[in-house]
């Protein structure tokens, strides 16, 4: 079995020494992943917002990772404030409600008070046999 690194390009990858995706056979572990838009590195003021960012993010990494949203077995929710996870339920139902991982979601703060939302999932890729 192969490792390979997923980079988003974001420098902060490269200054605190972490990728955005790692694949490990067939499991794929997409690091915390905010709603900055890595190709402008701008984050949108509203939490939704944020969170629709998020998973175009995750898209990205997990198609790069050779699977899509249908194979997330985990997702992990980290928001600074409680009140901004209510807010987010439907842009989470739009990409995860088929799909129905195991879910947790924690209050803490994050690395910028820009974010207001860091999302985490981990994924198994269905390879054809």
């Amino acid at each position: 079995m192969s490792r390979r690194l997923i980079s988003s390009g974001s420098s902060f990858e490269r200054e605190i020494g972490y990728s955005r995706a790692i694949v490990d056979g067939d499991w794929v572990f997409i690091s915390g992943t905010t709603g900055f838009n890595y190709s402008t590195m701008t984050i949108a003021d509203d939490v939704v917002e944020q969170a629709e960012q998020c998973f175009k993010n995750i898209e990205a990494a997990l198609a790069e990772a050779e699977c899509t949203l249908k194979d997330v077995v985990r997702v992990r929710y980290i928001l600074p404030n409680r009140d901004d996870f209510e807010p987010c339920w439907a842009v989470l139902r739009q990409y995860l409600g088929e799909i129905r991982p195991a879910a947790t979601m924690i209050v803490a703060g994050l690395f910028d008070p820009r974010m207001r939302i860091e999302i985490e999932v981990t994924a198994r890729r269905h390879v054809p046999t």
